[in-house]
């Protein structure tokens, strides 16, 4: 009786369906049912966290202001309400703060992707006295608070001058040697050898600054006056009055001004995503 009994455990256990089956070893690159069903209950709880409040946005925006104080809050509006787009794009110049934005967010994206790269091409591959205390010295200036560098914004970002040196260090030293034997200068090797090899590094670096630019509010709150030449963030933060805050005409805002950041994101997607997959495929 006793071995029918551990026959019988050892043949279940064995089956497909046994406990042992779930949780036995695996090659590596394969993950187990328990994994799998873990790795998607993440994804879904992460994809509601980071899709709700977008909901909640749109929903708001779609709504007047009697609409938004009720209770229970109506997260489906029972008629679609366009006042609050219309107000602000005839009633502010709100396409004015768009183009203001973007003229901004693109300048300074050009230029701290030309200086970023430049120092981080001189960190990686040039070699002068001093050069890994410097780099230590530009790390700590992360540790500055914003608000204490608001006289003289600055025109390269640390973060970006190491992103730059950890793509830029991993090409092969041996295309700038032959290069300089050929007698190219510095920024000959620079322009024509080395960007082109750390394009995806660029889009990325492109990518979050302009990002950051882009919802920028601190300094363009102290550096601009004239209500014409306000950005998205600060243009949109004077509609809001001393007694009263239009939720909904925040929301449209919100909205719309997501429109360009989209369009800027699918237009460098395929960089994007080959950058975010150069670490993994490097040999």
């Amino acid at each position: 009786m006793a071995t029918r009994t551990t026959v019988l455990r050892q043949s279940a256990a064995a089956r497909p369906g046994g406990w042992r089956y779930l949780f036995r070893p695996r090659p590596a690159g394969q993950a187990g049912p328990v994994l799998t069903s873990f790795s998607y209950g993440v994804a879904i709880v992460v994809a509601l966290a980071c899709s709700v409040p977008l909901f909640y946005i749109l929903s708001t925006s779609l709504k007047d202001q009697q609409l938004l104080i009720t209770y229970p809050p109506h997260w489906i509006p029972t008629h679609l309400y366009w006042g609050n787009y219309t107000g602000l794009l005839f009633k502010t110049p709100f396409l004015r703060w768009v183009l203001n934005t973007l003229i901004v967010a693109t300048s300074v994206t050009l230029i701290k992707v030309i200086f970023d790269s430049m120092a981080g091409y001189a960190f990686a591959k040039m070699k002068f006295p001093f050069r890994n205390a410097l780099f230590v010295v530009v790390i700590m200036t992360m540790m500055i608070p914003f608000s204490a560098i608001l006289i003289l914004p600055p025109l390269a970002n640390p973060i970006g001058i190491f992103l730059m040196r950890g793509f830029i260090e991993g090409l092969p030293s041996d295309l700038e040697n032959a290069a300089r034997l050929d007698g190219v200068s510095e920024f000959g090797i620079y322009l024509r050898i080395i960007l082109p090899l750390v394009r995806p590094g660029l889009v990325v670096l492109a990518v979050l600054t302009f990002l950051t630019q882009y919802t920028n509010f601190v300094w363009p709150l102290v550096a601009v006056n004239d209500q014409s030449m306000q950005l998205i963030t600060t243009g949109l933060a004077t509609q809001r009055s001393v007694w009263q805050v239009n939720y909904g005409i925040f929301s449209a805002g919100a909205v719309m001004a997501l429109v360009p950041i989209v369009a800027f994101f699918l237009l460098l997607q395929k960089q994007f995503i080959a950058a975010s997959l150069a670490g993994a495929l490097k040999q």
